[in-house]
C-alpha cells in the first residue's frame, strides 16, 4: 500500500507542463503574423524549440504576414479549437486594428490569451546619411522640412506606426507614413535609404547600428539598455515622458479549453526560463514575460486601451 502511495504521488506531481489526456498528440502549428525575421519571428523559433522538447511533438512555424497581422489572426480565429494552431503576434492584430480597418473577418477581442514571450523596447533609427547626430537635430532638421521626411512602420496599427504618430504629436513634426509587411522589409530599406527614419525594436536595429547601417538616436525607455549603454532615453534627448516597446504574443482560437491553454502557457513559461533560452534573449535585448494566461489577457487589454488614445488622438482613419 506504502508502495502504491508513493507511486500515486510521483505520478500526480509530474511536471509543470503536464499535458490533459491525448494533448498533444500531433504536431503544434504557430502561425507568425508578421515575415521571417523581427522579433516576433525569433521569440516564435525559439518557443516553437521548447515545445517540440516539452510536449514531445513537432512545432512547424509558418509566416503569414500582411495587414498588420490580419492574415494571421483571420487564419488562427477560424482554427479547431483544439491547442493545434496557435498565433504569434506583434500587438496590432490582437489590440488595436479594430480601430484601424473598416472591416475586419474576425474578432481578436474573443480570441484565447495563452502567454506573452518577450518584451522589447523601440529605438528611434534614422539612415545612415541622415545629417543628424541627436533626436534634438532629428526634430530641428524635420521642422526645416515638414513632410520631407519619411518613415517606415511595420504595418498599420503597428507600435512602429503609432510611436511614430506620438512623437509628431509631441514634438510638431510632420512625417509621411509608408507601411510595410514586417520589420525586416521595413529595416532593409532603411539600410538602403529609401525611407529616412524608423521606430523598430532594439532586437532588430542595434547590429546594424553598430555596424554603421543605420543609426539609433535614442531608445524609447525609462531607462537606458544595459546592451547599448551610450545610446540615451528619448527622454534624455529632450523629449519627456516618451515610452514605447512591443511585445510578442501567443493566442489561440476562441474557446480553446482552459487545460489545453494551461498546458501551453507552463511549457512556454519553461522555455523563456531555460537557461539557453534566457541568455539567447538577453543577446537580443528581449525581455521574457513570464505571465499566466489570465496576467497575459490583462495585459493585451491594458495595451490595447493605451495605444488606443494614441490613435483618436493623432486622428488616424480607418482603411
Amino acid at each position: 500500500m506504502r508502495t502504491s502511495l508513493v507511486l500515486l504521488a510521483v505520478l500526480t506531481v509530474g511536471p509543470a507542463w503536464a499535458q490533459p489526456a491525448h494533448y498533444p498528440s500531433q504536431p503544434i502549428h504557430i502561425i507568425v503574423s508578421v515575415p521571417a525575421g523581427g522579433g516576433v519571428d525569433t521569440a516564435a523559433r525559439l518557443v516553437a524549440e521548447g515545445l517540440r522538447q516539452r510536449l514531445g511533438q513537432p512545432t512547424v512555424v509558418e509566416n503569414k504576414g500582411g495587414q498588420a497581422g490580419n492574415l494571421a489572426g483571420e487564419a488562427v480565429f477560424n482554427a479547431a479549437p483544439d491547442g493545434y494552431t496557435l498565433m504569434a503576434s506583434q500587438p496590432a492584430p490582437i489590440t488595436v486594428n479594430p480601430l484601424l480597418y473598416k472591416s475586419m473577418a474576425f474578432d481578436p477581442t474573443k480570441l484565447t490569451p495563452v502567454a506573452i514571450m518577450t518584451s522589447i523596447p523601440n529605438v528611434l533609427a534614422v539612415r545612415a546619411d541622415l545629417p543628424v547626430k541627436s533626436v534634438a537635430e532629428f526634430i530641428a532638421y524635420a521642422k526645416a522640412n515638414p513632410g520631407k521626411l519619411n518613415y517606415g512602420s511595420q504595418g498599420t496599427g503597428t507600435t512602429s506606426h503609432l510611436t511614430a504618430e506620438l512623437l509628431q504629436g509631441r514634438t510638431g513634426i510632420k512625417l509621411v507614413h509608408v507601411p510595410y509587411k514586417g520589420t525586416a522589409p521595413a529595416l532593409n530599406d532603411l539600410i538602403a535609404g529609401h525611407i529616412d527614419l524608423a521606430f523598430n525594436e532594439l532586437a532588430s536595429t542595434l547590429e546594424l547600428h553598430r555596424a554603421g547601417k543605420v543609426r539609433i538616436l535614442a531608445v524609447a525607455a525609462a531607462k537606458r539598455s544595459p546592451l547599448a549603454p551610450d545610446i540615451p532615453t528619448m527622454a534624455e534627448a529632450g523629449v519627456p515622458d516618451f515610452e514605447s516597446g512591443t511585445w510578442n504574443a501567443i493566442t489561440a482560437p476562441p474557446k480553446t479549453p482552459d487545460a489545453v491553454v494551461a498546458t501551453l502557457n507552463a511549457a512556454i513559461l519553461d522555455t523563456l526560463r531555460s537557461d539557453a533560452v534566457a541568455a539567447r534573449l538577453r543577446t537580443l535585448g528581449m525581455q521574457a514575460e513570464l505571465l499566466s494566461p489570465a496576467e497575459a489577457g490583462a495585459y493585451i487589454a491594458r495595451e490595447a486601451a493605451r495605444w488606443a488614445a494614441v490613435i483618436r488622438a493623432a486622428n488616424i482613419p480607418a482603411e
